[in-house]
């Protein structure tokens, strides 16, 4: 024998299933009406041209609508983000030129060049000493002086 919430359940069942596709016929025989869909054609008409009325009057009284004040809005907030990296810079410029700021890069300028003028300077030391060895192996000799004979005189003449 069947239990009395299962024929309750039952019966709910099937008068939620009967009542689903009732109001599904209904709403598909209303929605394949000409009348109400030239009607809800129409009703959509007159708010677009509502909407455009509104506009003009707010125009002609000088009010702002809610898309010029969207536009406004995205506008303001491109603005706002192009001052912030304006700001950026002027802040990374303000650091690096400050006074400390350049006196201590010209400080590590000027390190820089005290090392490389020593290692310049070891450079043409090593550069001499390379070179005062080779200058005495070799013999030292001065060339002979020559003579030649003038028309005027005969004597020699020497360099």
């Amino acid at each position: 024998m069947p239990d009395a919430s299962d024929v309750v359940k039952n019966l709910r069942e099937r008068l939620a299933s009967a009542g689903e596709d009732r109001l599904g016929k209904a709403l598909s025989d209303l929605l394949e009406n000409p009348l109400l869909t030239g009607a809800i054609g129409r009703a959509f008409d007159a708010r677009g041209k509502a909407v455009q009325a509104q506009e003009l009057a707010m125009g002609a009284l000088n009010l702002p609508s809610a898309a010029d004040i969207e536009r406004l809005t995205r506008r303001l907030r491109a603005v706002s983000q192009r001052l912030e990296g304006i700001e950026d810079g002027v802040h990374r410029l303000d650091r690096a030129l400050s006074p400390s700021g350049v006196e201590a890069r010209l400080s590590k300028i000027e390190e820089q060049l005290g090392t490389l003028t020593k290692k310049l300077g070891q450079a043409q030391s090593k550069r001499a000493s390379a070179a005062k060895p080779a200058s005495a192996a070799k013999p030292a000799h001065k060339p002979a002086a020559r003579r030649s004979t003038s028309s005027r005189g005969g004597k020699a003449k020497q360099d």
